[in-house]
């Protein structure tokens, strides 16, 4: 056991900002000395004699020798890995490293169309072959969840030369699907499985949060410490356990996609939030899942609001648990869209929600929020029903039933070279059976239905433009009102 009260980087960076000397290396601002005023102003001078770069005592995040490679172990002891990589690029680097470490040109690897836009950069860098499977859409909750094991075990027999799988848990809604199981069917084929877990960074500290990747099963795992604990924004870890990942290959496939001049302010955020969460994370989390509770128990008794709760998700195939810090408020009981409830509350009732999709308002509650923040929800979801309460709005959702069998799908070019290929931007009504250069995706379900490579069809430009008519939006592409495509020429 290593001693988790311990910060080495942050001890080190803070010895080092510290000690007299006259500095006349990177960066140009010397120890703040030549920050701007303004900037100076806004973060005070203090933080920037701790913006340093790789000095002999704080080692190289590339070759990790000393403070950086003890601050590694510990969070590999914390998270229950036998490796971690800290990331200064986010999660977004570390998924493209894991598809880079496992996967080649012309590899195929198996992966939900609801993924990160980060894994269709993977792809493109890596030039490997997605085989896409459709998560489970529930029609009532009008959310999408996570695919299931039935989904892998049929594509792995279907592609039993796959080198990876790579699924998101828990998704943005805080829904997990059964990882275990997917683990169990993917390593009967003795591949890797690869887990977007950038939303469940928290597991690992309290026993009523869902079941960590890494113990259910998961090979490599990715996840965003700044989104859900106490780093900065932008530091994430790349979990490795188990012997099917080659951990040399992910050190050099980190090395392509990371800065060769990291922040050390983001790394030593790193080291202390892992510090803050081995010594005191089941007590935090504790009190996190005792705010969010008290905000689902209360919220929910709201006329016109209702909140996702495990038993309208039991049953469904995709779920087996639910992230319990993640709220989503129904409001369309109020006659209201989400896009319309998230802008009058963080305009005029000074909440901000993560995220707002058709009937839904998700919210994160982590270790930050304070019982007065969960009460200025509360109070600003009052608000929001009794002054701002429409006639009901209904909403047709059955255009996303049975997505995977209503949309004609086609690969004719993989995504790095759709990406790389010479391109055109035309008007909608003229790119039926071109082949899509970009990203489309709309929102709701939140499922790309174009991805760079894949052939346009009739079924599709339809499904599109009817998302847009009940309110959706599209994102992803060059054009988000939908009136023209980048084509491959």
């Amino acid at each position: 056991m290593l001693d988790q009260n311990k910060i080495p980087l942050l001890d080190a960076l803070k010895a080092n900002a510290a000690r007299p000397h006259a500095p006349f290396y990177t960066p140009g601002h010397k120890l703040g000395e030549g920050i701007s005023q303004p900037l100076a102003d806004l973060l005070g001078k203090a933080v920037f004699r701790t913006d340093l770069t790789e000095l002999a005592d704080l080692d190289n995040l590339f070759a990790p020798q000393g403070v950086i490679q003890e601050a590694q172990k510990l969070a590999a002891e914390a998270f229950g890995a036998l490796q971690t990589w800290f990331l200064v690029n986010g999660s977004t680097c570390g998924i493209e490293a894991a598809i880079l470490a496992t996967c080649g040109t012309g590899d195929k690897i198996i992966l939900p169309r609801n993924v990160h836009s980060s894994a269709i950069a993977g792809l493109i860098l890596s030039g490997a072959i997605p085989i896409f499977l459709n998560p489970e859409y529930n029609p009532v909750l009008d959310i999408a969840h996570s695919i299931t094991p039935n989904a892998v075990q049929s594509a792995l027999q279907q592609h039993p030369d796959t080198k990876a799988v790579l699924i998101v848990y828990p998704t943005y809604y805080g829904v997990c699907g059964d990882l275990s199981a997917i683990a169990n069917i993917t390593h009967q084929y003795n591949i890797p499985l690869i887990v977007d877990e950038a939303h469940g960074a928290h597991f690992a500290f309290h026993p009523e949060l869902p079941t960590p990747a890494l113990d259910a099963g998961a090979d490599l795992t990715v996840q965003s410490t700044h989104k859900v604990l106490g780093a900065m924004t932008q530091a994430s870890m790349l979990h490795v356990r188990g012997n099917r990942i080659d951990c040399d290959r992910i050190s050099k496939a980190l090395q392509l996609v990371q800065s060769t001049s990291p922040s050390y302010l983001l790394l030593a955020s790193l080291d202390a939030a892992r510090q803050q969460m081995a010594m005191h994370g089941k007590m935090l989390m504790s009190r996190t899942l005792e705010l969010a509770e008290e905000a689902r128990t209360r919220i929910s008794q709201i006329p016109g609001l209702s909140v996702l709760e495990m038993p309208q998700l039991a049953g469904s195939p995709g779920f087996v648990a639910l992230d319990k810090t993640r709220l989503t408020v129904t409001v369309s009981g109020l006659g209201l869209t989400g896009f319309e409830a998230d802008e009058i509350l963080d305009e005029k009732l000074g909440v901000t929600a993560e995220f707002a999709s058709l009937q839904h308002l998700t919210f994160i509650i982590s270790l930050g929020n304070t019982p007065a923040d969960i009460e200025q929800l509360v109070q600003g979801f009052t608000s929001l029903a009794k002054e701002y309460r429409r006639s009901n709005l209904t909403v047709k959702n059955q255009v996303w039933l049975n997505l995977d069998r209503t949309l004609d799908y086609a690969l004719q070019l993989s995504p790095r070279e759709a990406f790389f290929a010479v391109s055109e931007i035309l008007p909608l009504t003229q790119t039926n059976k071109r082949i899509c250069a970009e990203i489309v995706c709309p929102y709701p379900p939140g499922i790309p239905v174009l991805m760079p490579g894949e052939v346009i069809t009739k079924s599709v430009l339809e499904y599109l433009q009817q998302i847009q008519a009940m309110g959706g939006f599209i994102s992803g592409c060059n054009d988000i009102s939908l009136k023209s495509l980048k084509v491959v020429k």
